[in-house]
């Protein structure tokens, strides 16, 4: 409630942390802290903070994997409509990450136990109809991943379409007749396996506003959401119908994504080992790799052939001049820190206004490439929805 406690609280759960504002929807004026300069700035020029306006600190998880989940109650008995694995890390916005349902990745007992915490917390809070819970997830493939609960919505979440389209359910009506009194043994609900995979993606205004950068954070900025639905073919394991969804997703968003050409890289240090996967990957499609100094040295030294490109502040030709000339079709672009979220503003903004693809996060990153690849592999088919069963 002082800036002296907001000081004192961030040194108290260590940085980085994530603050923002007591109550506020969508992430309004939260941010990602890393150090007590930018908390100064912070308190500075996004709030007022005092007794009447305080602001909230957390522990910021790094790589974390957030997972949504939706749930209906009757007061007694639960029934889990849909888990939802996002694809973004957790520090990017629910609303403005893309997530996959069922979950393209967790393990079956982390689902499940994910399921057994919402129908407690569900059971505990007596919730009658919708109930949503935001999960992050530590090293999500270990064989105790450390399962952390962000949040518990007792309402409708705006996932609640998505859930009923992919799962073929009418989760809102259902939801409703609950809220009235009825119960769920009613309406003969039970765990459905299905073959197929939808993708939620985001749909973003940046076009509309030149001024605003790319860069996804802790703030919503989206205002809409499409998705993909790809279905398993017969001796696939879930991976090809994912990528297959997301790159579906992309198309309905107004993203198409190249099958040849060059990718540009520049990527944040603590995101260099996280950034080869999706560069092998393209690398074995035939893709060139274009990246500034930092990046294309890590690269070379894992092995690739690296075409090296000057950074804005570098003088020209640099890369904004190649995305010009038309020798970019894909970019790879994490960032930290102002002033280098400044210096690399005018790429991520020249990338759309040329209609150039591009992913500010890693996980995004590798799903794209993923996408690429499957398309390269045979196209894409197009079912009905009422065809997914």
């Amino acid at each position: 409630r002082s800036v002296d406690e907001a000081f004192a609280g961030a040194r108290a759960v260590g940085f980085p942390v994530v603050i923002r504002p007591s109550y506020v929807l969508g992430g309004r004026a939260m941010e990602i802290v890393r150090d007590e300069d930018q908390l100064a700035r912070y308190i500075r020029d996004a709030v007022k903070v005092s007794g009447a306006s305080p602001v909230l600190i957390d522990q910021y998880l790094s790589r974390a994997t957030e997972v949504d989940v939706d749930a209906l109650c009757d007061g007694d008995a639960v029934f889990v409509a849909g888990v939802m694995e996002h694809i973004e890390e957790a520090g990017v916005h629910s609303g403005d990450s893309a997530c996959s349902l069922p979950p393209f990745s967790l393990r079956r007992e982390t689902v499940e136990a994910l399921k057994t915490q919402t129908e407690a917390l569900a059971k505990a809070l007596g919730v009658r109809g919708l109930m949503n819970v935001q999960f992050a997830i530590e090293e999500p493939h270990a064989p105790e991943p450390r399962i952390f609960v962000l949040e518990v919505n007792p309402r409708a979440s705006r996932t609640v379409p998505f859930v009923a389209k992919t799962v073929g359910k009418p989760v809102a009506a259902i939801a409703a007749r609950l809220m009235a009194g009825e119960k769920l043994s009613s309406f003969q609900l039970a765990d459905s396996t299905y073959d197929h995979i939808a993708v939620k993606e985001a749909v973003f205004p940046f076009a509309r506003f030149p001024g605003v950068d790319t860069v996804l954070g802790p703030e919503m900025r989206s205002t809409g959401e499409v998705m993909g639905l790809d279905w398993r073919r017969p001796g696939e394991d879930l991976a090809p119908a994912f990528a297959r969804a997301f790159a579906k997703s992309q198309l309905a968003g107004g993203t198409v994504l190249p099958e040849t050409g060059a990718v540009f890289v520049s990527v944040k240090d603590a995101d260099k080992p996280w950034i080869v996967e999706p560069v092998r990957l393209l690398s074995s499609l035939g893709f060139r790799i274009l990246a500034t100094g930092g990046t294309a040295g890590f690269l070379e030294q894992a092995g690739f052939e690296v075409e090296r490109v000057k950074k804005v502040l570098e003088g020209r030709p640099h890369i904004v001049d190649a995305m010009k000339n038309g020798e970019v079709q894909l970019v790879f672009n994490t960032t930290e820190g102002r002033q280098s979220l400044e210096d690399s503003f005018s790429l991520r903004r020249t990338a759309l206004m040329m209609k150039i693809p591009y992913y500010t996060t890693t996980a995004g990153a590798l799903a794209a490439a993923q996408a690429i690849a499957v398309k390269r592999e045979g196209g894409l088919e197009a079912r009905p929805l009422q065809s997914y069963g």
